[in-house]
């Protein structure tokens, strides 16, 4: 289920919301890296669960998030066993506002189609391991 984290939205400031805008609003984590922040904006409007994520390093620069990152972020936004997906788009249908942002989806009311994980990969081998 599509959740936010309260402790992390941004209250001021010209993306400021409140708890009474549901799941709707910017957001400011931490990053598992030091020196960056995740800066995410989410919504939930059109049927789709959707929230889009750049980081701010320590000089204000922007950057693609990681994968960890991305991790981190569906694990804030959505429980465990919530399947949700990044897309790329036909080219006729692509917009990039801003390229440093990855964005994360999940429709509504629907499944999402997943491929058996022996497709992906052996469980046990090769599993990402802390740093």
């Amino acid at each position: 289920m599509f959740h936010v984290p309260e402790a992390a939205r941004q209250c001021t400031g010209p993306l400021a919301s409140t708890a009474a805008h549901g799941n709707n609003g910017a957001f400011v984590m931490p990053s598992s890296i030091a020196g960056r922040w995740l800066r995410i904006i989410v919504s939930d409007g059109y049927g789709f669960d959707h929230v889009s994520v750049h980081v701010e390093d320590a000089k204000g620069r922007r950057k693609i998030p990681l994968w960890e990152e991305m991790c981190a972020v569906k694990a804030a936004f959505w429980d465990a066993e919530d399947v949700v997906m990044q897309l790329h788009p036909k080219e006729s249908e692509m917009v990039n506002n801003e390229p440093h942002t990855l964005h994360l989806w999940r429709p509504q009311g629907q499944t999402i189609p997943t491929p058996p994980s022996v497709l992906v990969g052996l469980r046990g081998v090769g599993e990402l391991r802390p740093r």
